[in-house]
């Protein structure tokens, strides 16, 4: 007699624990030869709002570490993600990846969290400024994360399009909420499994499941979302979620090739908003007398 496999149940993973969906729904994708790839949760309207819920809670203090602490941390899921690499490249494999464009994606995802490990702490001493000004100030602007992000990950990527979008969110200081390819979901809930045992603090990154369509409108409505980060929306999509946006002034980055394998320090700045400083100089000083 055949023996019949245990599909594997991808739970959610929302405010650094692994609840299933609320709704009860699951759908089972298939993948190389036809094969069912398990059981993944169809996130509702509820799901979602849970995990800007947990998002809104973590953004405080995980923008009030230090910058060099979010670099160890952002390295920390690098490391982790070498350790289960073989376990990353047959999930990509079992979803059509062929072996060798898996393992390059693996590879190429562990390289894109120890690029951003490195600008943690540099973006701001590249892109801040000094400004010059006609009055005794001094006048400088910084860069302060957005808050709460919500993020799309391309459809064609199960592992690098994921890592590409979150990590210039976190490296900046946000809190993160991605809805996982659809056709590709397992690497999205693995890398949860990653993050919350890699000091990343729960609600920092949430991970839901299921289709974009139905989730669509309630992300770009919510008015707790700060921003939108999408690489592969329709025409159609783009347009409803410029509309929508204005309820809240929801900031759109809405990129028009796929992230995949992206690394630059402006994707950081994507989710950053400029604040400038003005502060007095004693009169003496702004003549050139003495301190």
């Amino acid at each position: 007699m055949k023996r019949l496999e245990v599909l594997k149940t991808y739970k959610l993973y929302i405010g650094g624990e692994f609840p299933r969906t609320e709704s009860g729904r699951y759908y089972t994708p298939t993948g190389r030869n036809d094969a069912q790839l398990g059981n993944i949760c169809l996130s509702s309207r509820k799901d979602f709002r849970n995990a800007v819920v947990a998002a809104r809670s973590a953004v405080g203090g995980w923008a009030g570490r230090s910058a060099f602490n979010r670099s160890q941390i952002l390295y920390r899921i690098g490391e982790m993600l070498e350790g289960r690499k073989a376990q990353f490249v047959d999930e990509l494999y079992r979803q059509g990846v062929s072996q060798a464009a898996a393992k390059k994606e693996v590879e190429e995802a562990i390289d894109i969290c120890v690029y951003y490990a490195g600008w943690c702490d540099k973006y701001q001493q590249v892109f801040s400024a000094v400004n010059p000004v006609a009055s005794s100030h001094f006048n400088f602007s910084v860069y302060e994360p957005v808050g709460v992000v919500a993020a799309i990950a391309p459809e064609s990527s199960g592992l690098s399009g994921v890592i590409s979008t979150v990590m210039p969110i976190i490296a900046g200081g946000n809190s993160c909420v991605l809805l996982a390819s659809e056709k590709r979901p397992l690497c999205s809930i693995t890398l949860g499994e990653v993050l919350a045992t890699s000091d990343l603090p729960g609600g920092v990154v949430n991970i839901l499941t299921g289709n974009r369509e139905e989730l669509f409108s309630n992300i770009i409505s919510h008015k707790d979302v700060n921003a939108l980060v999408a690489s592969d929306l329709s025409d159609v999509d783009r347009a409803s979620a410029q509309t929508e946006s204005v309820h809240n002034l929801k900031r759109l980055i809405l990129h028009k090739d796929e992230l995949l394998g992206a690394e630059s320090p402006y994707l950081i700045l994507d989710t950053q908003e400029v604040k400038t400083t003005w502060h007095p100089i004693e009169a003496s000083i702004a003549g050139g007398g003495k301190y």
